[in-house]
């Protein structure tokens, strides 16, 4: 198997054993679930928006640890000043990431990705529960059928949706009920990384989908780029992440773009 399909087999035991945890009755209960929620659609679209989606990320398969003990709250501080919205990854054992990060990011009055891999209905009631305001739906490991049926869910528990594509194949994954369409520029099945993915792929997505570009973003030249080239979110997190102070890195990559945009 390769890599994502190590992690979805992991997941699908996981989601069975979360079930037996704690019921989808219990979830509804939670605090967060009646919750008004933010839209990342909306600050994308956003004129004065930097479009960065900030993530916090621990680890990742392909490098290992990046930063295991940063901590969540001192670095989403800093991401809710500029970000159009926050990624965090909740999946333990390939990224480090939990619900109990999620929940000290939560905090943050901005919109907050669950990044995890969504395979079943469940998690999407999980994610509303702890405060979700977008979920990640992955083509690479769902049918479109599956895309569907979890994204019309989704949008039932209001929650937005951002669809991951990597190649030509997976553009008949969108749907109608897709809010945002993610190139994803890292291959997942062997983690190569090109930011050509994302320049070739904008051209067949939809006008009426918010195109965001994921993965190998580390200069603000890049971002230009893209942005130039269409797109309106760029959903970074290594390139912070890797330094001891997260926070900062943020601050001075923004700095360095606001800079050369205003030029």
């Amino acid at each position: 198997m390769n890599i994502l399909e190590t992690i979805v087999a992991k997941k699908q035991v996981e989601v069975q054993q979360a079930k037996q945890r704690i019921s989808i009755e219990q979830l509804l209960q939670q605090p967060f679930f009646s919750a008004t929620t933010y839209s990342l659609k909306h600050n994308l679209l956003q004129q004065n928006s930097t479009g960065i989606i900030a993530e916090f990320k621990r680890r990742s398969p392909s490098k290992g640890f990046i930063h295991q003990y940063a901590n969540v709250i001192t670095v989403t501080q800093a991401y809710a000043q500029y970000a159009a919205g926050i990624s965090v990854l909740t999946d333990t054992e390939f990224f480090g990431g939990s619900l109990q990060d999620f929940a000290q990011a939560r905090i943050q009055p901005v919109p907050i990705l669950r990044k995890d891999f969504m395979i079943d209905a469940y998690q999407l009631y999980e994610a509303k529960a702890i405060g979700a305001d977008v979920v990640l739906l992955i083509a690479a490991c769902l049918s479109p059928k599956q895309v569907q049926q979890l994204a019309v869910e989704a949008k039932q528990l209001g929650l937005e949706v951002l669809l991951e594509i990597h190649d030509e194949t997976e553009l008949q994954h969108i749907c109608d009920e897709v809010d945002m369409v993610g190139v994803n520029n890292r291959n997942l099945k062997n983690f190569e990384v090109n930011i050509e993915t994302s320049l070739r792929l904008i051209k067949h997505i939809p006008s009426t989908k918010v195109p965001v570009t994921e993965s190998g973003i580390s200069a603000v030249e890049t971002i230009l780029q893209l942005k130039k080239a269409g797109f309106k979110g760029f959903l970074m997190g290594e390139n912070f992440m890797k330094h001891e102070h997260p926070n900062l890195a943020f601050h001075q990559f923004v700095q360095q773009l606001k800079q050369s945009t205003c030029a």
